[in-house]
């Protein structure tokens, strides 16, 4: 791949669905559907919004590291980064990527306790096309 921070950043802004991965207390990896990101920083920073209270903040309060996968159905290609979450409750962060509308999820608004930020930074990726795989670091 001549160039992964283009190829893989246009295959993530395309998609309407993002997933999630967390480890849970077990150590068993635990998947969940997601909205597409808010906001990312290339490859390296990726931003989604959740609820402060659900079961992956937990999770990745006790174990940062993490997956996340975007999956291009219409030419069957994909790519799965792995790296850490960071959870961030802080008023910037939550303003950076709010929404109007978020109040359908978040009813108070930003100040909303039980709204969030995801933080994914990448440390490496593998990247699925034409039937062959490739892995990349990301720096």
């Amino acid at each position: 791949m001549k160039d992964v921070e283009n190829t893989v950043g246009n295959l993530i802004d395309k998609v309407d669905v993002s997933f999630i991965g967390s480890i849970d207390s077990e150590g068993v990896p635990n998947m969940k559907a997601m909205l597409p990101p808010r906001k990312r920083e290339g490859i390296r920073g990726i931003y989604f919004t959740t609820n402060t209270s659900s079961m992956r903040v937990r999770q990745y309060k006790e174990n940062p590291n993490a997956s996340v996968y975007f999956c291009d159905k219409r030419f069957f290609r994909g790519v799965m980064l792995k790296g850490t979450m960071e959870v961030l409750e802080d008023r910037d962060s939550k303003k950076m990527i709010w929404r109007e509308g978020d109040t359908m999820y978040y009813p108070l608004g930003v100040s909303d306790p039980d709204y969030c930020v995801l933080k994914f930074t990448t440390h490496k990726g593998r990247f699925y096309s034409n039937f062959k795989s490739e892995n990349f670091d990301v720096n």
